[in-house]
């Protein structure tokens, strides 16, 4: 439980929204706000870097 708790504090907005899903028992949206988190991540990392060619075959 430790470790939860220091993961929502050093997260910012993205451990805010998590820490409220898992407050609200909303535990089945996790894994999908965890997906979109991980693909805007990708979007933004892919722009400014030479992996956007590989990037745009997973789509």
């Amino acid at each position: 439980m430790r470790f939860l708790k220091s993961f929502f504090s050093r997260s910012g907005e993205a451990g805010e929204l998590l820490e409220f899903l898992w407050k609200a028992k909303l535990w089945f949206l996790i894994p999908f706000v965890v997906v979109l988190l991980v693909f805007g991540l990708l979007l933004i990392f892919a722009q400014a870097s030479g992996v956007a060619p590989f990037i745009y075959t997973l789509f």
